[in-house]
């Protein structure tokens, strides 16, 4: 077993002790707050957040090859204590918890201990993002609507969120002003000075304040709750204590506990890595996890995590390794040993407020828009997870998220990328006929690319496909397997089906283009006679010849396109290069008229910061604009008719340059058809074409801009 005992630390460059020294004293500060109210989240006094912060800290650090990574009480594993303690009935910080919350710890501890010796860091792959960002989300949720009646000078609810909602609902009904202004004005003050100085370490100041709030003036007579004052010195050594506990509820608690670390940690660490260029050894990653933990049960505090609010922090701050982490657990053990008098002093809806902005950091509203823009699906299961834990508890969070995301593998497994293919006069490649416009089928054949593995699951889809692309005069049906690497028993039988029924009704079959061990799976699955019986060939066309199927391969191209057809085969222009022509409309799909749109407004912008629209040549239009490559011939000229016809947004200082920018953009155009009819004169019809659809279309679109552009066309 090769352990990197303060791997962050070998050949350390005393050069950057200074900034990690004060990165350190400022992570330790602002752990006081958040470790405190994380621990009472737990269902433990809030001393114990801090005493969670000296030596879980600095045995995760012993062991951890992230150079910036914190650790100590945070929000996630706090919760799920919590949400635990409530189910179970237990009353926060009562004799009960003081027992189940540290044992909680340790096994969750061994746990890891346990994933560590499994190499178990390769589970994480299985948890998707959404999942997690869900899951998380709602915890943080959770623990917000838990949080909100302490602001209203209540204690803190439990339950789900039903259950919080009463809770706060009977807390507004007692409420405390006093302590609502504080803890909003303190929550206010935070946000604020996280959005203009998010460098500037304001919990620490509001924490500050309060005390200050407390000894002048006294706010803890007016039903302002205080903490509760506690005794210096360092924590002491707390034994496990399986007496008086259901050992099956903490063993399985600590499961669910040690796989959220795990997961969150390592998905964290691994991002904070990939960002900052260094790598880890996640296997470790759960040692040092599994040590923090172990460290936290022994004294007497809730589990432990990395936490990403302050590992960001450390980025922001400049923090370069371990030594950050050192620090911040040596500040908290000299604060611990005779600095705690200003504890009894500290508000509660002020602890709250900073608890609260903690945990509006975590929950991930950015992911859940992200995913709503572009996949509906893993926003679905985001959400799923999210309102499981808010509705059901953390434990059926986890559990409708997980499935749910096998789910989503399920499905896109079972809806593969397929397509049928074609060829494109005088070359010598298989196109999608979806995509390209000039590809066409074979006469009598049938070429099927299916892009996943071949499985029960998928293998309906696959067979339909093949059975509705058969014509009365379909000879040959081709499956490009390429993209297939396995297939199951179910997969097996039905290739061997489909390819009796194609030979019942006189089609040859073929499988091709795939590598030899498929060839292996299909003898070992019983149907090694497909290759025997020559349905298996190695590629598209070796299964041509074999049908009888010689170049020149007749097209099944229509009678109104066999002259364009002709005069491409005929055309040097690679199939790339003519693609290129099209490059908006191949790359954005049925987005193209709003990236086109969008493009057009960013060249205006250009136009706006131009100091001089006189000094603009023909060539500089073009050098001008950025991304201006992105564009292929036919791109280039939309977006030149489309500056056009918004030459009225440039601003009114350049409106009498209205006239030399039209005439600029009208000489690009015609450069763009000049070059065109010179290099693919077989282009030239669809150019003019696309100018005549393009004018229909804005006429419909911007009937008033078209009239301006004709009566400045008239004025030329």
């Amino acid at each position: 077993m090769n352990l990197q005992l303060f791997a962050t630390l070998k050949n350390y460059n005393f050069k950057n002790l200074p900034r990690d020294i004060f990165s350190g004293i400022i992570i330790a500060a602002v752990s006081i707050p958040i470790s405190m109210g994380y621990a009472q989240i737990s269902g433990i006094p809030a001393i114990y957040g801090l005493y969670g912060s000296v030596f879980p800290i600095l045995f995760f650090a012993l062991f951890s090859t992230s150079k910036q990574f914190i650790f100590g009480v945070d929000a996630a594993p706090a919760a799920i204590v919590g949400s635990a303690l409530s189910t179970l009935g237990i009353a926060a910080e009562s004799p009960d918890a003081m027992k189940y919350v540290p044992m909680i710890a340790l096994f969750a501890g061994l746990w890891l201990l346990l994933f560590y010796f499994l190499h178990a860091d390769r589970i994480v792959d299985f948890i998707s993002t959404p999942v997690m960002g869900g899951f998380i989300s709602g915890i943080s949720l959770t623990i917000i609507f838990m949080q909100i009646p302490k602001l209203m000078g209540s204690s803190a609810g439990s339950g789900e969120i039903l259950e919080l909602l009463i809770h706060i609902f009977h807390a507004v009904r007692t409420i405390s002003w006093l302590s609502l202004g504080m803890g909003i004005g303190a929550l206010l003050l935070i946000r604020i000075f996280k959005k203009i100085f998010p460098k500037f370490p304001m919990a620490i100041v509001i924490m500050i304040l309060g005390v200050l709030a407390t000894r002048l003036f006294h706010v803890d007579e007016h039903g302002v709750v205080l903490l509760q004052a506690v005794e210096p010195g360092l924590p002491s050594l707390v034994l496990p204590q399986f007496g008086g506990i259901q050992l099956t509820h903490v063993v399985g608690r600590g499961l669910m506990v040690a796989v959220v670390i795990m997961a969150e940690t390592l998905l964290a660490e691994n991002n904070f890595a990939f960002k900052n260029g260094y790598k880890l050894n996640d296997r470790q990653e759960i040692l040092a996890c599994a040590a923090g933990n172990i460290a936290a049960s022994a004294v007497g505090c809730c589990p432990v995590n990395g936490s990403i609010s302050r590992t960001s922090m450390n980025e922001q701050y400049g923090g370069t390794s371990q030594a950050v982490s050192l620090t911040a657990g040596l500040v908290m053990a000299v604060l611990l040993a005779g600095f705690t008098g200003f504890i009894g002093y500290l508000p509660v809806p002020v602890l709250t407020a900073i608890v609260i902005s903690a945990l509006m950091d975590v929950v991930e509203t950015h992911l859940a828009v992200r995913l709503f823009k572009v996949s509906r699906n893993e926003f679905y299961i985001f959400m799923a997870a999210c309102l499981g834990v808010l509705f059901l508890g953390t434990i059926y969070g986890v559990i409708i998220g997980i499935l749910l995301s096998f789910v989503s593998v399920i499905l896109k497994a079972t809806n593969p990328p397929r397509s049928f293919r074609g060829m494109i006069p005088g070359k010598e490649a298989y196109y999608d006929l979806q995509r390209n416009r000039h590809a066409y089928p074979i006469r009598h054949v049938v070429i099927y690319r299916f892009s996943e593995n071949l499985f029960f699951a998928n293998v309906k889809i696959f067979q339909e496909d093949l059975e509705n692309s058969i014509k009365e005069d379909t000879k040959v049906v081709i499956v490009d397997a390429s993209s297939i690497n396995s297939i199951d028993i179910t997969a097996a039988d039905r290739l061997e089906a489909i390819a009796s029924s194609m030979r019942k009704k006189g089609i040859q079959f073929y499988i091709t283009e795939h590598s030899s061990n498929l060839n292996e799976q299909m003898r070992s699955l019983g149907i090694g006679h497909l290759i025997k019986e020559g349905c298996v060939r190695r590629t598209i066309l070796a299964a041509l010849n074999d049908a009888g199927i010689q170049k020149p391969y007749d097209l099944e191209i229509p009678e109104t396109e066999k002259k364009l057809a002709q005069i491409r085969s005929q055309s040097h222009l690679p199939a790339e290069e003519e693609n290129t022509l099209e490059e908006f409309a191949w790359a954005f799909g049925s987005d193209t008229v709003r990236e086109l749109e969008e493009a057009t407004h960013q060249i205006i912008q250009h136009l706006h910061q131009m100091p001089d629209v006189e000094k603009l040549s023909d060539e500089g239009l073009r050098e001008h604009f950025e991304n201006w490559h992105a564009f292929g011939a036919l791109d280039e000229d939309e977006i030149l008719h489309r500056i056009e016809l918004h030459i009225d947004e440039l601003p009114k200082e350049l409106h009498k340059e209205h006239g030399h920018i039209l005439e600029l953009i009208e000489k690009r155009r015609s450069r763009i058809r000049e070059k065109i009819l010179e290099e693919h004169p077989e282009l030239a019809s669809k150019l003019e074409q696309n100018r005549k659809r393009l004018e229909e279309r804005l006429e419909q679109q911007n009937p008033e801009a078209m009239k301006k552009w004709r009566e400045w066309k008239k004025k030329d």
